[in-house]
């Protein structure tokens, strides 16, 4: 399906934040659902789909089909239902369910920004949000086109960089040793991890490292260093400027807009 054909209607949308675990181990739903994750992990299954997801993925499940899913850790993610203007072939179905990765995670972050600023369901805000919606989609469809020219090889050990980076986020990472541990120099691994998800492993770690500051900021009364000590930076001056030149704003004026 060409990204031009993606056309999609939201049904319905709910943010949910640190949820420990899920009510039910497994459920079905009367439309196609999306779990949005925007931090922490869990693991589903879907079919024959099976796997891990995190912050950059979709997991997607068709009408009447048994979703099976399990935290890893405490996690937020948008949940929304839609249903298509135009339903899809069952090809064409079969690859919008399962898993699905988002590489342009920055515009990714924006969306849900949005979806989670937007109140209730007056006409204006559902309007913006299925706006975000249909950008999301139409993300997948034009990445998808965008890297069929790549080979399963490169997009197979970059998933698996992007997974370590993922994975060992807040914590001390080293990209010197995780080119190692790949058989690549450093400066290969940024070229391959680049050309595969539109920016180096640099951009994407600071990308997951300020949604989790940008989160703590919101929600807790944590100092700065703090919050960069639970983020992995450094400490709370060296995340203040980081911040400061990716948001626009101070992490102080950020947490001021969040305190009624």
């Amino acid at each position: 399906m060409a990204f031009r054909d993606v056309a999609v209607k939201l049904i319905s949308h709910v943010y949910w934040h640190r949820k420990d675990e899920f009510m039910y181990n497994e459920d079905t739903y009367p439309c196609w659902t999306l779990f949005a994750v925007e931090e922490g992990r869990f693991v589903y299954g879907i079919g024959e789909h099976k796997g891990e997801a995190g912050f950059g993925d979709f997991v997607i499940c068709p009408p009447h089909v048994g979703f099976r899913r399990r935290t890893l850790e405490p996690l937020s993610f948008h949940f929304l239902q839609f249903v298509w203007l135009s339903e899809p072939s069952s090809e064409e179905a079969t690859s919008w369910r399962g898993k699905l990765v988002i590489k342009d995670i920055e515009r990714l972050a924006s969306n849900y920004h949005y979806l989670k600023e937007l109140p209730g369901w007056d006409e204006e805000s559902t309007l913006h949000k299925q706006h975000m919606l249909s950008d999301m989609f139409r993300l997948v469809a034009i990445e998808r086109e965008l890297r069929e020219d790549l080979t399963t090889e490169t997009d197979s050990l970059m998933e698996k960089a992007r997974k370590y980076v993922t994975d060992h986020a807040y914590g001390s990472l080293s990209m010197s040793d995780l080119a190692e541990s790949l058989g690549l120099t450093p400066v290969q691994l940024t070229r391959r991890f680049r050309r595969a998800f539109s920016q180096t492993p640099s951009e994407f770690l600071n990308e997951l490292r300020l949604t989790r500051a940008r989160h703590l900021l919101e929600g807790s009364t944590l100092t700065l260093d703090a919050i960069a000590g639970k983020c992995g930076f450094e400490n709370g001056f060296y995340l203040s400027r980081v911040f400061t030149q990716k948001m626009g704003m101070a992490p102080s004026v950020y947490r001021s807009m969040y305190r009624v």
